[in-house]
């Protein structure tokens, strides 16, 4: 496995996924359940919105990931 992808997954683990069930996974998981996900993807002029299935299981998560990594 490449450093940097080392490096990264344990700083989103750190920062972003602290207190989920994902704080301890390993690189492989958190790639294969939060970032490679079907999604529909929106463009508008001002925005990019991404509609995810209502039956994914680990929506809370990549939502609370991402509202910690944005700031929002």
């Amino acid at each position: 496995m490449p450093r940097w992808r080392t490096v990264s997954s344990r700083a989103l683990r750190q920062t972003a996924l602290a207190g989920t069930q994902f704080a301890n996974a390993s690189c492989g998981t958190i790639r294969l359940k939060l970032l490679k996900v079907g999604a529909r993807v929106l463009v508008s002029v001002r925005r990019i919105r991404f509609g995810e299935a209502s039956a994914y299981p680990w929506a809370e998560e990549r939502s609370r990931a991402h509202r910690r990594l944005t700031g929002a």
